[in-house]
């Protein structure tokens, strides 16, 4: 068993892709539509066939309200691993990016806390070993 696609709820989906691939730098793997229905995914550009993240339109009630709840208690919807947190923040803010946590140095990681501009708060993380 393994993880091949994870979900994130998105509120607009072309804004999504613009901010996942244009400034986090990931890549568009897979876009389609079914009606109204569209199945969007990005990938890390160093593992192309690596697990995938949905960018999935929240247009559920009830994810709403999840979305809305959870980024207003400052939990992050994602954790994005990175191989230096430091280094990341200083690029995304020169891209314009908002954080809500500058680097931090925990037991065992450096994380930071990014707005996504879609609904989300995401998590940068480093491991320390």
């Amino acid at each position: 068993m393994k993880i091949k696609v994870m979900s994130i709820f998105v509120d607009d989906q072309d804004k999504a892709l613009k901010f996942y691939t244009g400034v986090l730098g990931f890549a568009k793997k897979m876009d389609f539509s079914n009606g109204p229905y569209r199945w969007l995914t990005v990938v890390s550009q160093e593992e192309p066939d690596g697990t995938e993240l949905q960018l999935a339109l929240n247009d559920n009630p009830a994810a709403k309200v999840y979305q809305q709840a959870i980024f207003e208690q400052k939990t992050p919807a994602a954790n994005l691993f990175v191989a230096d947190t430091q280094a990341e923040y200083a690029r995304l803010k020169e891209l314009g990016v908002t954080f809500t946590m500058e680097p931090t140095k925990t037991v065992g990681s450096t994380i930071a806390v990014l707005d996504d501009t879609c609904g989300n708060l995401i998590q940068l993380t480093h491991l320390a070993w």
